[in-house]
């Protein structure tokens, strides 16, 4: 389970991914780092944790996902054929089960009490929830004040499964805020509990452990495809806020020179303005929460106020991997804004009859776009990361008007 580029097995033995990730902690916490780190390399190694993984994908989150052709959609938009990749019908509603699963097997195989987490559109934190109701396992979860107050369906499912939600009311109160408040716990307590973070970013091993549990993703969408078309895709899309779902349908197809990869990014209200969390689009290279990526920073390299629609992408930092294939140029990072997103969330469901997650619906909508220039025999692969029951609260309280609910 290493992702290959170029030649290169990714990240080195470090956590770099080129001059990316690393481990940018104080000494006392890297030693439980190299536990961490000394653990997971076992475990995939070893045949029995990966037959229970599989058993639990298949029999608890219903994998694998399947494809779907929205020839709907396609027909409205013009242009290529779209196709979904449907994470949004694992159980949890997301792609973040998938690694969820993978850590909490570890957190006990490791003998911890206790998994901590951030969230930020509550997916991570219910799939986190649910993971650990499943394996017997303590939960504390992070989340901003605005955040809670956006995803209260999702909020709702944590403390029905059991999850010690504890609310983050300083600086902007989503999930940056989140992420430093579920760290400083972490430090307090390192040794009973695993911080079970939440996408590919942090210290290694996180970035490379969650992109290893969300490649399946991809694995399967490439079968899949193939067997659906008799080929591979065209484009892929998918949205990147910390990036765990777009590495997991990217890695797969990064030898692939004929496929071009799309990862899609907020640009809020206004990328003129600041107000958006276009990281990979308008930052640089600098360290936050333990690794370093490109970040939305000011001068002093502290991290910037960041903005989204979706509460799940309004994060300033990226994965390192992302980082490096915005360098190396395999990726193409674009950005799509709230209204486009708020656009495409609307016109999927009225059209195809699916409601996704605000953070999907910023990849619809460059689909959307990159459809409508494409001839009818080219095809694009989106990654519906999650479905929209977490949002329809908001949506309908914000923009009800406007779409005419």
């Amino acid at each position: 389970m290493t992702a290959i580029l170029k030649g290169y097995a990714l990240p080195d033995d470090k956590g770099y991914f080129g001059e990316y990730g690393g481990s940018f902690i104080p000494e006392t916490l890297q030693a439980i780092m190299n536990d961490i780190t000394m653990a997971y390399e076992d475990i995939r190694k070893d045949p029995a944790f990966h037959r229970e993984l599989a058993y639990l994908y298949k029999h608890f989150v219903g994998r694998p996902s399947p494809i779907f052709h929205a020839a709907n959609l396609s027909r409205k938009t013009g242009g290529a054929q779209i196709y979904l990749k449907r994470e949004d019908l694992n159980h949890t509603g997301a792609h973040k089960i998938n690694h969820c699963l993978g850590e909490a097997l570890l957190a006990k195989k490791m003998g911890k009490k206790k998994i901590i987490a951030e969230t930020g559109a509550g997916q991570h934190g219910v799939a986190l929830a649910t993971a650990a109701v499943l394996v017997g396992l303590e939960c504390d979860i992070y989340m901003g004040e605005v955040d809670i107050a956006k995803e209260h369906p999702n909020v709702v499912r944590m403390k029905i499964l059991g999850a010690n939600l504890i609310p983050v009311s300083r600086g902007t109160r989503t999930l940056k805020d989140a992420v430093d408040a579920a760290f400083e716990a972490y430090l307090e307590d390192p040794v009973t509990q695993l911080y079970a973070i939440g996408s590919v970013v942090g210290p290694h091993p996180f970035p490379m452990m969650v992109r290893d549990f969300q490649q399946i993703v991809g694995v399967e969408a490439r079968e899949q495809f193939q067997d659906m078309t008799g080929g591979l895709p065209d484009n892929l899309v998918a949205c990147v806020g910390g990036g765990s779902n777009a590495i997991g349908l990217f890695t797969a197809f990064l030898e692939d020179e004929s496929v071009e990869i799309y990862g899609v990014e907020p640009a809020g209200r206004s990328l003129e303005k600041g107000d958006h969390a276009a990281t990979l689009t308008l930052g640089k290279p600098g360290v936050l929460h333990g690794f370093k990526s490109y970040l939305l920073q000011d001068e002093e390299g502290d991290p910037l106020p960041v903005y989204s629609v979706a509460s799940g992408l309004d994060y300033p930092g990226v994965g390192p991997q992302h980082s490096l294939l915005k360098d190396l140029g395999r990726v193409q990072y674009v950005t799509a804004g709230d209204k486009d997103a708020m656009d495409a969330f609307f016109t999927l469901s009225r059209t195809e009859g699916i409601i996704p997650a605000l953070e999907s619906a910023h990849a619809l909508a460059f689909a959307m776009k990159k459809a409508a220039e494409l001839d009818v025999s080219r095809t694009i692969l989106v990654n519906l990361s999650g479905r929209g029951d977490k949002d329809i609260d908001f949506v309908v309280e914000k923009y009800g008007k406007i779409y005419g609910i």
